[in-house]
């Protein structure tokens, strides 16, 4: 099956006081049609970061694509002009962004904001817009549509801002969907909600998803395909079968061990020591993963590991499986 998108060796990152850090280095994946990937891992992995170098949105001045190509559908995103772009985002390419308080226009009524990106990309009169709007909100479960459409942001509870966040990024129906952490800051009750309406927005529409998040529960509810993160770079990459009956790398087991289980009792969870480490601290050479992992060797930070596959359809970048792959050693 072809890939809708792939991403081959993305390089991303940041100039920061003169010099430029790689947030996101050397990352490859590609996303089928139908297909939910889940990208995870910890907060400062890069995850974010490499949604918006899709979306061609990092911050200008400050953040670039610095290599490597992003190919959507047969079209490097790099070589679009912004025009081109602005005509496949929010119609072909679409996104449910971190915080949709912060992402909503406080100053424009909810209708106004939906019915903004269907006049850009679909040709349709006001009137028919306005009925589209009300249906919309009412197809992500949203009571009284037509007297939300006309409220503010500030009117709604975070859950309901959620749900215009999600109308908003499927107005078009797009062929893929970029969700970036969508349930974060939402009660249990609700995040179940918005999981099974983005599982059945996109069964309905045959759209392909990327899942952000750090939630490995959410991983387990509705991804194909799972990639772990760590430190701007993948370290494992497999189905979601797999990751949860048979992780690989030292981080992926961490990060499992580390899930609150019902059938256990204990008196203290289970945590990784340490944090990410910054961009302007980011290790060069070896594991990235060393100083926080509890298999390291001295030669962990001596050699760079590469993603490399240790049975069919797994991938893990970890130099205990070194036999499994020749290593690349960076001196």
């Amino acid at each position: 099956m072809n890939s809708m998108l792939e991403v081959k060796d993305l390089k991303t990152g940041f100039d920061i006081d003169g010099d430029f850090y790689h947030a996101v280095d050397g990352v490859s994946f590609s996303v089928k049609p139908r297909q939910i990937v889940g990208i995870v891992g910890e907060s400062g992995c890069g995850k974010s970061v490499m949604s918006l170098s899709i979306m061609k949105l990092l911050p200008k001045g400050i953040g670039r694509i610095a290599g490597g190509e992003v190919v959507f559908q047969g079209k490097n995103i790099e070589s679009l002009s912004e025009n081109e772009m602005n005509s496949i985002r929010g119609k072909d390419i679409s996104m449910i962004f971190q915080e949709p308080m912060t992402s909503l226009n406080p100053v424009f009524t909810i209708g106004f904001q939906l019915e903004e990106i269907m006049l850009n990309h679909m040709n349709i009169s006001k009137k028919e817009v306005r009925e589209r709007a009300i249906t919309l909100l009412q197809s992500v479960g949203i009571s009284r549509p037509e007297k939300i459409v006309d409220e503010y942001p500030h009117q709604l509870s975070g859950g309901m801002r959620q749900r215009v966040m999600i109308a908003i990024a499927i107005a078009c129906q797009p062929k893929l969907l970029i969700a970036d952490e969508p349930t974060t800051a939402l009660d249990v009750t609700v995040q179940a909600q918005i999981l099974e309406l983005l599982k059945s927005i996109q069964e309905k529409n045959d759209m392909s998803i990327i899942l952000i998040t750090h939630d490995l529960g959410v991983v387990a509810e509705m991804c194909d395909e799972v990639i772990v993160m760590y430190a701007g770079k993948i370290v494992e990459r497999t189905n979601v079968d797999n990751l949860f009956h048979n992780p690989q790398h030292p981080y992926t087991k961490l990060l499992m061990a580390s899930i609150p289980r019902m059938d256990e009792v204990v008196e203290e969870l289970a945590t990784i020591k340490g944090i990410v480490p910054s961009l302007k601290n980011m290790p060069q050479v070896g594991c990235r993963f060393v100083d926080r992992c509890p298999s390291a060797t001295a030669e962990c930070r001596t050699v760079t590991p590469k993603l490399a596959e240790v049975e069919s359809g797994h991938e893990v970048s970890c130099l205990l499986y070194e036999s499994s792959y020749p290593k690349e050693s960076v001196r």
